[in-house]
């Protein structure tokens, strides 16, 4: 009698890659208690493990350059960059990894994962919008997603302040993060 070994083949997950060129990472915090500056980082690397159509099987791993922060004024980049914020010398990249995912609604879903600036890491919760998949005119599998958050910078050592004279400080102390996201199924 002859035995046979079964076999379970078991494929890895899809991977996909961020595609920088269409992708955005934007933040918001207020001025002066008053106005609120934008800013955005320009250079964003990132995987997706996990078909992003079924994001609860999915992770996602992302890292921010720092030194590619853009707020519009050199100057204030030039002091984001400095040891009285980012310190883009000593921590050169922000870094995200997921944890764990809930669906909140159709194509909603709340993101737990760590975020680390500087050498602090901490829990943050994303709101993910699935925005759509399509195969691009070049035969590309792609995926569309929106995200936001919200951190208070001191929580991650972005200490730097100045009070006012009538009250209150220079820099809000709560910054709003923005994410669109268009990654590429990577070959298997």
């Amino acid at each position: 009698m002859t035995q046979v070994a079964a076999t379970t083949q078991t494929s890895a997950p899809a991977v996909w890659a961020v595609d920088p060129a269409h992708a955005s990472v934007e933040f918001a915090v207020k001025h002066l208690m008053l106005a609120t500056v934008r800013g955005r980082f320009g250079r964003l690397e990132g995987t997706i493990r996990g078909d992003p159509g079924d994001p609860l099987s999915a992770s996602a791993e992302a890292v921010i350059d720092v030194a590619s922060i853009d707020t519009g004024s050199a100057d204030r980049d030039t002091h984001l960059r400095s040891a009285d914020f980012f310190d883009a010398e000593r921590f050169a990249s922000i870094r995200y990894a997921s944890r764990a995912v809930r669906q909140t609604g159709d194509g909603e879903f709340e993101v737990d994962g760590d975020l680390t600036i500087r050498d602090v890491t901490r829990p943050v919760t994303l709101s993910v919008t699935l925005e759509g998949r399509v195969k691009d005119p070049w035969g590309n599998d792609r995926v569309g997603l929106s995200a936001e958050g919200k951190i208070k910078r001191s929580d991650f050592g972005l200490k730097w302040n100045m009070p006012l004279e009538t009250g209150g400080v220079l820099v809000g102390e709560d910054v709003r993060i923005l994410l669109q996201i268009e990654a590429v199924r990577q070959a298997a």
